[in-house]
């Protein structure tokens, strides 16, 4: 069997960029032995050629019997949810309502400081990580804010 080599206005199938299928082309301009630009014989768009992707073997089906375990859920986690919920209750409970800051993206706030966010609610910062980023302790959980 003898290959032809192509030319242009040779017919190739080639992935289209409007359709976004594998159609027939007719080759508009080569570079050397490969197509170059290419027009969809359906849709007439003109474009740079895009080979047909190669076929994937398919997978191997994996033996019955061989099914992923449930991985258990991490053991540090729920512990460390229910110690972050009693820090935020020992510091929300018995704290001087005079001294909670509303939140604002302009402001600064120390590590220690009481605020109230209008979504998150009440919170303790935890500690400042940039010039403008705080670590903040919610009933929800933790939250990095922005400030200053």
């Amino acid at each position: 069997m003898t290959t032809r080599k192509l030319a242009a206005g040779d017919i190739v199938e080639a992935r289209c960029t409007r359709c976004r299928t594998l159609t027939n082309h007719t080759i508009v301009a080569m570079v050397g032995p490969n197509p170059a630009r290419v027009e969809c014989n359906t849709c007439r768009g003109t474009h740079n050629y895009h080979a047909p992707k190669a076929e994937k073997a398919p997978k191997a089906a994996k033996a019955p019997g061989a099914a992923k375990a449930p991985r258990a859920p991490r053991a540090g986690s729920a512990a460390s949810a229910a110690s972050l919920q009693r820090d935020w209750a020992d510091a929300v409970v018995g704290a001087d309502k005079a001294k909670i800051r509303p939140y604002s993206m302009q402001g600064s706030f120390p590590a220690g400081c009481l605020l109230q966010h209008p979504t998150f609610g009440l919170g303790l910062v935890r500690k400042q990580l940039d010039a403008n980023k705080i670590e903040c302790l919610f009933e929800a959980g933790i939250k990095l804010l922005r400030c200053g």
